[in-house]
């Protein structure tokens, strides 16, 4: 959170995440003057986990300023989805949560396949 680039909004986040390898990634927001291509801080993150090795989320804690919990937006919770499942846990505001509480009823890989009429293949 204390390298995010926040000039615009002047709320700094941070994040961070336990991969099931036992790594631990991390990302910051990063602003941009043209607001709609900001980035968030779990955006960072993820692209941190892929970039070193991939792995699936384990728990996820996001952060502001004053180092409190923050709940992700709803495109961060789908990328968390998408990274960590439904078992992923997440630090809220209201305590730890799994992702089928953050996002109940998630759109997933398995959604995409089942309309193909394929299943799922590992990269």
């Amino acid at each position: 959170m204390r390298r995010a680039y926040a000039p615009y909004s002047k709320f700094p986040v941070g994040v961070a995440g336990l991969v099931d390898d036992g790594r631990v990634v991390t990302g910051c927001n990063v602003e941009n003057a043209g607001y709609g291509v900001a980035l968030c801080a779990e955006c960072g993150m993820v692209s941190e986990l892929v970039a070193t090795g991939g792995g699936r989320l384990v728990a996820v804690y996001c952060v502001g300023a004053d180092g409190q919990p923050l709940m992700p937006c709803g495109r961060c919770r789908q990328l968390l989805w998408e990274h960590g499942g439904p078992a992923c846990l997440l630090q809220t505001p209201k305590g730890v949560l799994p992702m089928t509480e953050v996002l109940p009823q998630a759109f997933g890989r398995e959604d995409l396949d089942e309309l193909a009429g394929t299943a799922p293949t590992e990269e």
